[in-house]
C-alpha cells in the first residue's frame, strides 16, 4: 500500500470500524436485509433507525423525504449499505451512548456491474439526502501514509477513540470528521479502522465535495421524535413480532408502508416463505432478459462448478404475491458464502476471466423467472442482444470501465483493529461458551492462543491474562455452571472491568474505557505518568505467561511432555513412521520415554484416551498414530497441552497443495496407491475395502477451503512448530491424464453424493452404481500407472530420517517458530536509531587512547562488557505524542549516519552527544532537545537521567570529553 502512495498511483484511505452489524436498505420495494437475512427484527431495527434518522434530518418535511428517497432508490436501482449501531441487537464491543447509523457505501446496479460509490461520492450523496457519514482521513503522500501505519503500531494496544483520532488527525492530508462523534454515541472504546487503497484523484474530489456540500443542518433534532428504539422495545417484549410491528407502526407508512417481507401476504405468513430448491436450477437455466441476469448467471453457475463453500437460499418475494402466477414468480434469493476462503478463491478465477462479476458478502437477488410467447421471447432475445452489444462495445473500447476487475489494486484493504476493543469481544463474549463448557483451563488455552495469535506484546499478555482469570474465577462463582448470555454480556464485563481500572493506571490503561468513572481526559494524565521516556532501555519485567506453545523457541522442557501428532490422509505412513521412530535407538535424543497410540486399536474416544495417557504420564512423549485432519481436534491437542503440561508438534506430509487444498492431486493419488497395496490392515482399510476410494476422498475433503500456506499457517500459529514428511520428488514427472481424470471423476462424483446424502455409505445412496464403477476405475487406473507413482516417491528411509532429525531438533529446542507471512503488529512506544556495540566500543577505545581519565573511568565502570544496545532516540510516545511518533515511519529500516563529537559522564552515568545525518538527502531530527546515546548508568539511576548531563557539565558536575574530529557511526531507525 505505502509503495503505490509513494509512487503517485493511489492514496490511502482510513475510516473507522463502528461497532455495529451490517443493514442494507434498496428502497421500500428493493427490500431491507442484515448480512445474510431478511424479514426479521434486524431489519425492522434498521428500518426504524434510517426513519429516525430522518426526522432527526428533516424535521416535518421528514415524511416527504423518506418518500422521495424511498422512490430514488428504487428508480434508479441503488442500495446502501450502513454500520447499525444499537444497543437491542445484542452486546458487541461496547454497549452505545445512543442507537444510530453511519453509511458506509452506496452501490448503483444501472445496466452494467454494480458500481460502487467513491468515498467523495458516498459524502455528496449523503450530505444531499442529510444521511450519517464516517469520519474519513487520506493520506497522499509515503510520508503521511507510513506514518499512519506507524501511528497504529503505537496505538493498537491502548488506542481509543479520542487519542486515535487526534493523532489521524494532525498526520493525515485530508480529515473530514463523520457526522457522529463516536465518542458522543459510541463511546471511547474504538473497534478498529479500516484503510484500502484509493485513486490518485480522491483528494481533490474530496475537495471539491466538501465545497460544494457543506455539513447540512439538523432540522429535527431538537423536536419531539417520538419514542426512542430501546422505549419501543422495551414496551413489546411479548415476542419479536410484536417487536418488529411495533417498530414498523412507529416508523411511518411514508418509510415502511409494506410489511409483508416480516409477516407474509394473503393469508401466506413469513414461516411459509422458503421457495422450493430448484429455483436455483431454474434460473441458472433461463434465458437472461438483461445484462445483470447473465452475468448472475455466470457467477452462480461458477461457483457450483468450483463446489465453493456458499448457499443460495430462495424465498417467495411476497411484494410480488398479487402478480404471481405458474407463468410468472418472483423471489428473492440470497446468496450466503459460508467462508472466508471463498472470496479468496473467487478472486483467483476473477484473475482468469476477468468478465467476471466481484462477489460480497450480504449479497441479495430479486429474480423473476417467467414463460415468454414465442412473440415475446424473439423480442426479449433481440433487446438483449443489443444490450450485450452496446456492452461489449464499451469494454472493448475501454476495458476496465463497465466490466472485469478494472483495477485490482482497488481490492486492497486492510482491518486494524485495537486491543482494547477485542479483549471485550474476542477474549471475554467468544471465550464465555469455553469458559462455562470446559472450565478456566480450557479458557486460558483459549485466550492465550488468540493473543499470540494476535502478536501481542509480552507485557499487554501477561497484564491481560491476569485480568482474565481474575474475570473468570468472578463470572464461574457468580455463575456457576449456568452459561452468561453472550448477547447481554457487558453488564457483568463492564462493572467488573470499571472496577478493575480502578485499580492502578497501569490496569485503565489495560481496560482503555469502563462505566462513567474512566474519563479519557483522565486516562490520558494517567497513561502519560505511568510511562519512563527511555524506560526502554530497561529489560521488561516479567515474562508472557506460560503457554501450551512458546512464542519464540520451542523448547520442550524435560519435565514436560510432547504429543507427536498427523495432520494427514490414510496412506501418509504414519503407522510405518511412528514404528520406526519407536524402534531408534535413543528416541528423540533424550530421556523421556515413547509411547505409541494407534487409532485404529482404540476403542472409544480416541483422543479422550490420550488426554488419559497424558495425565498418567505426563513427562513422555506420545506419538498420536491417528490422522488428525480439522480444527476440532486441533483444539483438543491443544487443551490436552494447556491441562497436562505439554508441546505438540504436527507432522504433515510436504505437498504444493491446490488453490483449496494443502494436498495435491499428486499427494492423494500416491496415498490411495499405498491404501490399496495394504492387506489385513487394523481398520478395515486396504485393498480388499469396496470403497476405499471414498474413505480416502472423505479425509482429502475435510482439508477443503485452505490451500497449502493457509494450512501450514495455522499450524505454526497454534503449535509453534512444523515438521514435514518429504513425499513426493521434486523433479517428477507431471501426473498422467488417466490419474488426474479419474481423480477429478471421483471428487465430483464425491460432491454430488454429499450434497444429495451427507456422509451416507456410497452404497445405500442413489449414486451406488457410479461409486461401483468409479472405485473399479480408480484400482485399474492406480495400478497401471503403479511405475510411475512408485517412482515420484522420496524413500522411505530417508523420509523418515528428516522427520526424525526434525523431531530431534524440536524437543532439543534448535527449532525457531517460521515466519507465516503476517504483519506483526506491535505496541511500539519510541523510534530510535540503533547502533551497534561493537562500534561503540571501538568510539570508546579512540577517545580513551587520548585522554588517560576516560580511560580509567571505562576500566572502573567496566562499560566496554555492560553495554549490550546503545540508540539515539529520536521521538517516543509519552512525552512527544503519536503523531511525532509516527513521522519516522517513512524511514524505518533505513541506514542512518550518526555523528558523535563529545562523551559527557559522572560517577553515576555516561552518554554520547549526538548529531543525526540524514536519509536519502532529508534531515532527520530528534525531538529530544539533548540528541545522545545513553551508555552506562549506575544502580539506582534511570536512563531518562542522562538528559542532565549538559547542564551538569556546565555547572562543573559532570566531564565533558570532546570528540575531534568528530567520529560517524552509521545506524538502523526503526520503532521499539
Amino acid at each position: 500500500m505505502i509503495e503505490m502512495v509513494s509512487h503517485g498511483l493511489a492514496n490511502l484511505e482510513v475510516t473507522l470500524k463502528h461497532s455495529g452489524s451490517l443493514f442494507m436498505y434498496a428502497g421500500h420495494h428493493g427490500g431491507a436485509y442484515a448480512k445474510n437475512s431478511y424479514g426479521n427484527v434486524y431489519t425492522a431495527v434498521g428500518v426504524f433507525v434510517l426513519g429516525r434518522l430522518f426526522r432527526e434530518a428533516w424535521g416535518k418535511e421528514a415524511p416527504k423525504m423518506q418518500a422521495e428517497f424511498n422512490d430514488f432508490l428504487e428508480r434508479n436501482r441503488i442500495s446502501i449499505s450502513m454500520e447499525l449501531v444499537t444497543a437491542v441487537l445484542g452486546d458487541h464491543g461496547q454497549r452505545p451512548k445512543d442507537d444510530y447509523a453511519v453509511v458506509t457505501a452506496v452501490t448503483e446496479l444501472g445496466h452494467g456491474k454494480p458500481k460502487f460509490y467513491s468515498t467523495p461520492e458516498v459524502i455528496a450523496f449523503c450530505r444531499k439526502w442529510r444521511l450519517p457519514t464516517n469520519h474519513v482521513w487520506l493520506f497522499s503522500t509515503r510520508k503521511s501514509a507510513s506514518s499512519f501505519f506507524a501511528a497504529y503500531d503505537a496505538l493498537c494496544e491502548e488506542g481509543t477513540a479520542t487519542p486515535v483520532c487526534k493523532a489521524l488527525d494532525e498526520i493525515a492530508d485530508i480529515s473530514v470528521p463523520g457526522s457522529k462523534d463516536h465518542v458522543k454515541v459510541q463511546g471511547e472504546i474504538l473497534e478498529g479502522l479500516v484503510a484500502r487503497i484509493v485513486t490518485r484523484e480522491s483528494s481533490v474530489q474530496m475537495e471539491e465535495v466538501l465545497r460544494k456540500f457543506p455539513q447540512p443542518p439538523l432540522d429535527g433534532v431538537d423536536s419531539d421524535l417520538g419514542p426512542s428504539l430501546r422505549e419501543i422495545c422495551a414496551a413489546n417484549r411479548s415476542d419479536e413480532k410484536q417487536q418488529i410491528k411495533a417498530l414498523l407502526d412507529n416508523v411511518g407508512a411514508s418509510m415502511c408502508p409494506d410489511h409483508s417481507d416480516w409477516f407474509g401476504n394473503s393469508g401466506l405468513d413469513a414461516q411459509s416463505r422458503n421457495a422450493d430448491r430448484s429455483v436455483v436450477t431454474k434460473f441458472l437455466q433461463a434465458h437472461p432478459t438483461d445484462y445483470a441476469t447473465k452475468k448472475l448467471q455466470e457467477m452462480i453457475r461458477l461457483m457450483k462448478q468450483r463446489h465453493f463453500s456458499a448457499a443460495f437460499k430462495c424465498y417467495w418475494n411476497y411484494q410480488k404475491i398479487d402478480s404471481l402466477s405458474n407463468d410468472n414468480l418472483y423471489y428473492k434469493m440470497v446468496i450466503h458464502v459460508h467462508n472466508d476462503s471463498v472470496f479468496r478463491r473467487y478472486q483467483q478465477e476473477m484473475r482468469k476471466n476477468q468478465g467476471l462479476w466481484p462477489l460480497y458478502r450480504g449479497f441479495f437477488v430479486d429474480v423473476n423467472l417467467f414463460k415468454a410467447t414465442n412473440k415475446k421471447a424473439a423480442e426479449l432475445a433481440k433487446d438483449g442482444d443489443a444490450l450485450l452489444k452496446n456492452i461489449n462495445g464499451a469494454l472493448d473500447s475501454n476495458s476496465s470501465a463497465v466490466d472485469g476487475l478494472a483495477d485490482e489494486d482497488s481490492n486492497l484493504m486492510v482491518k486494524l483493529k485495537f486491543l482494547t476493543y477485542k479483549l471485550r469481544t474476542f477474549l471475554i463474549r467468544n471465550g464465555l461458551s469455553t469458559l462455562f463448557k470446559d472450565g478456566p483451563s480450557a479458557y486460558r488455552t483459549y485466550y492465550l492462543r488468540q493473543m499470540k495469535n494476535w502478536g501481542t506484546s509480552p507485557s499487554k499478555q501477561k497484564e491481560l491474562s491476569k485480568m482474565l482469570d481474575e474475570w473468570a474465577a468472578y463470572i464461574r462463582r457468580k455463575y456457576g455452571n449456568k452459561p452468561l448470555s453472550s448477547s447481554t454480556y457487558l453488564s457483568e464485563a463492564e462493572p467488573f472491568l470499571e472496577q478493575y481500572a480502578k485499580r492502578s493506571p497501569s490496569n485503565q490503561a489495560l481496560i482503555g474505557a469502563a462505566g462513567n468513572l474512566v474519563q479519557t481526559e483522565n486516562f490520558l494524565a494517567i497513561l502519560d505518568a505511568e510511562r519512563d521516556e527511555e524506560g526502554d532501555l530497561r529489560v521488561e519485567h516479567g515474562a508472557a505467561p506460560s503457554s501450551p506453545v512458546s512464542t519464540s523457541v520451542d523448547v520442550v522442557p524435560k519435565t514436560e511432555g510432547l504429543i507427536v501428532f498427523f495432520p494427514g490422509i490414510p496412506g501418509c505412513a504414519k503407522s510405518a513412521l511412528c514404528k520406526e521412530i519407536l524402534n531408534t535407538p535413543g528416541g528423540l535424543g533424550d530421556n523421556r520415554p515413547l509411547h505409541s497410540l494407534m487409532g485404529d486399536l482404540i476403542k472409544g474416544k480416541y483422543w479422550q484416551k490420550v488426554a488419559d495417557e497424558r495425565k498418567k504420564k505426563p513427562a513422555r512423549i506420545i506419538l498420536a498414530d491417528k490422522n488428525a485432519p480439522n480444527e476440532e481436534v486441533w483444539r483438543q491437542i491443544e487443551d490436552m497441552c494447556g491441562s497436562t503440561k505439554a508441546a505438540a508438534v504436527p507432522v504433515v506430509p510436504d505437498s504444493e497443495g491446490t488453490d483449496s487444498n494443502p494436498f495435491s492431486l499428486d499427494a492423494l493419488a500416491v496415498f490411495m496407491f499405498r491404501v490399496l497395496q495394504r492387506v489385513n490392515h487394523p481398520g478395515n482399510l486396504d485393498k480388499s475395502s469396496p470403497n476405499a476410494g471414498y474413505v480416502l476422498l472423505m479425509f482429502y475433503h475435510l482439508y477443503d477451503g485452505k490451500c497449502r500456506r493457509e494450512f501450514e499457517n495455522e499450524l505454526y500459529e497454534r503449535f509453534g512448530s512444523l515438521v514435514k514428511m518429504p513425499l513426493l520428488r521434486p523433479d517428477r514427472a507431471p501426473l498422467p491424464d488417466a490419474v488426474k481424470t479419474v481423480l477429478d471423476e471421483g471428487i465430483s462424483l464425491f460432491r454430488l453424493h454429499q450434497n444429495r446424502h451427507g456422509r451416507v455409505e456410497p452404497s445405500k445412496g442413489s449414486y451406488a452404481k457410479e461409486w461401483a464403477r468409479w472405485e473399479q476405475r480408480l484400482r485399474v487406473t492406480l495400478f497401471g500407472n503403479a511405475d510411475y507413482l512408485n517412482s515420484i516417491q522420496v524413500p522411505f528411509e530417508s523420509a523418515v530420517k528428516e522427520v526424525l532429525e526434525q523431531l530431534k531438533a524440536v524437543a532439543k529446542g534448535d527449532i525457531k517458530t517460521p515466519d507465516t507471512g503476517k504483519r506483526k503488529f506491535g505496541n511500539i512506544m519510541f523510534a530510535a536509531v540503533r547502533l551497534t556495540p561493537a562500534d561503540i566500543v571501538g568510539l570508546l577505545r579512540k577517545v580513551s587512547e587520548k585522554d588517560t581519565a576516560v580511560n580509567t573511568f571505562l576500566n572502573e565502570t567496566k562499560l566496554e562488557d555492560s553495554l549490550t544496545k546503545a540508540h539515539v532516540t529520536l521521538a517516543h510516545k509519552r512525552g512527544h505524542g503519536v503523531a511525532a511518533l509516527a513521522s519516522y515511519g517513512i524511514y524505518q529500516h533505513q541506514e542512518v549516519p550518526v555523528s558523535f563529537n563529545a562523551l559527557y559522564y559522572t560517577d553515576k552515568m555516561a552518554a554520547l552527544e549526538a548529531q543525526l545525518g540524514a536519509v536519502n538527502g532529508e534531515q532527520i531530527t530528534s525531538r529530544n532537545e539533548w540528541p545522545h546515546a545513553t551508555l552506562w548508568t549506575a544502580p539506582g539511576v534511570t536512563p531518562k537521567e542522562a538528559n542532565m548531563l549538559p547542564q551538569l557539565a556546565s555547572e562543573g558536575k559532570a566531564t565533558r570529553v570532546p570528540i575531534e574530529p568528530p567520529i560517524t557511526i552509521s545506524g538502523v531507525l526503526d520503532f521499539y
